[in-house]
């Protein structure tokens, strides 16, 4: 259908436009649906949305302090209110990056410069510690950095813990510079014991990272705070505000306990970019492995100044009752099985009786009645359905 569409003469804005309404659209999920429960959706609001658009109208370039002051300082703003959140120190300080996966790149390329700067006769290969219910894009990020990956096994629950972490690092057979530990693990929503891996990391001088891509948005919830303790202590930490921050993609924080150190790795040097890395104190395009860039964090920013952070609270704190409701439901109906009480927004559970395909014809059948979209997981390596909540306008009914 797109095929004849991409002409020397062009087919026009009105024709384009219908082709994207009509044939690209279409085929598209719309991942801020209430009903769409499947990975970590989407949900930013409408103001946000909307200056998004603005944003994308405005000539501003975002990689330094020289041609966009007003943009760097703005989101540095929201970068202090995320790591206040988190308990971190005063000197941190990051930028916005489009996702966790590039955030956790240049989160661990940080911790290797870092420790190659405090080993500097030791070239040899370097090793990321972290358990199988580490994100994905933690393992693919160590494959591009040539790290050994060593790994840690799980507690009971599946989380990472500092005993478990002291047990694999002492078998480790080349140094270990880093260890990614995560804030919420995306298929079952559980925390690791970040205050007995900080304990770990800071006794061996190894590089703390906590991956809170998903679950950090939970830290501005009074009653879920506790189990974020020790990640105040972390080196760097991710959250992405378009996850359960009610912000546009694409937009992911990356804070380094101390910035010097991923401004020592990253800063770039050529004659015509001396100029402007004289000007101002903070250029966001010497903290990651980026130069141009968008002022991303914009629309994050002017969320958080429109609607206050106890609405935001109020919002996250919805999808984890919610979460708490779904689990009860499924506790009152024969033939479901909770695999475990949701600790975020994630709920797992079983269908007795049911084989991997079923489940799977089960979400099928969803998706094609245009009903919801949810997908099968696995959960101790038996087949299980999970449904993940971000969007405050998701009710109980809608469950």
């Amino acid at each position: 259908m797109l095929a004849p569409l991409l002409t020397t003469a062009g087919i026009g804005t009105e024709a384009a436009f219908t082709a994207f309404t009509e044939i690209i659209a279409a085929a598209c999920q719309p991942i801020d649906h209430q009903r769409f429960l499947a990975f970590v959706a989407h949900a930013p609001s409408i103001s946000a949305s909307l200056f998004d658009m603005a944003l994308s109208a405005s000539a501003i370039f975002g990689t330094s302090w020289l041609e966009a002051a007003g943009a760097t300082a703005a989101e540095n703003q929201a970068l202090r209110w995320l790591a206040d959140s988190a308990g971190m120190p005063a000197t941190a300080g990051g930028t916005f990056l489009s996702g966790a996966t590039v955030a956790n790149l240049n989160a661990l390329a940080a911790a290797r410069m870092a420790w190659r700067h405090n080993h500097p006769a030791d070239s040899g290969r370097l090793a990321v510690a972290m358990t199988a219910e580490a994100h994905s894009s933690a393992r693919m990020v160590a494959r591009c950095l040539d790290f050994e990956i060593v790994d840690v096994l799980c507690d009971d629950r599946g989380r990472l813990t500092g005993a478990h972490l002291n047990e694999a690092l002492g078998t480790a057979t080349m140094p270990v510079c880093a260890v990614v530990a995560t804030g919420g693990i995306t298929n079952v929503g559980l925390v690791d014991d970040l205050a007995g891996v900080a304990e770990v990391c800071g006794t061996l001088g190894i590089w703390f990272h906590v991956d809170a891509a998903y679950g950090g948005a939970a830290l501005l919830v009074p009653e879920k705070r506790h189990l974020f303790a020790g990640i105040e202590q972390a080196d760097s930490v991710v959250i992405d505000p378009h996850k359960w921050l009610f912000t546009p993609l694409d937009c992911s924080a990356l804070l380094y306990r101390q910035p010097a150190l991923a401004k020592a790795a990253f800063t770039q040097h050529a004659d015509y970019l001396a100029a402007f890395q004289e000007v101002g104190d903070w250029n966001p395009g010497d903290f990651a492995m980026h130069l141009t860039r968008r002022a991303r964090g914009l629309p994050f920013w002017f969320m958080l100044a429109a609607h206050g952070s106890d609405a935001i609270t109020t919002a996250v704190r919805t999808s984890i009752d919610l979460a708490t409701a779904t689990a009860r439901e499924i506790e009152a109906r024969p033939g479901l099985n909770l695999l475990m009480e949701p600790e975020l927004s994630v709920v797992v559970f079983t269908v007795t009786g049911w084989t991997s395909s079923d489940y799977h014809q089960f979400c099928d059948r969803l998706l094609a009645e245009g009903k919801a979209l949810i997908l099968p997981t696995q959960v101790d390596r038996e087949p299980a359905l999970r449904l993940c909540f971000i969007n405050p306008r998701t009710t109980i009914e809608d469950v």
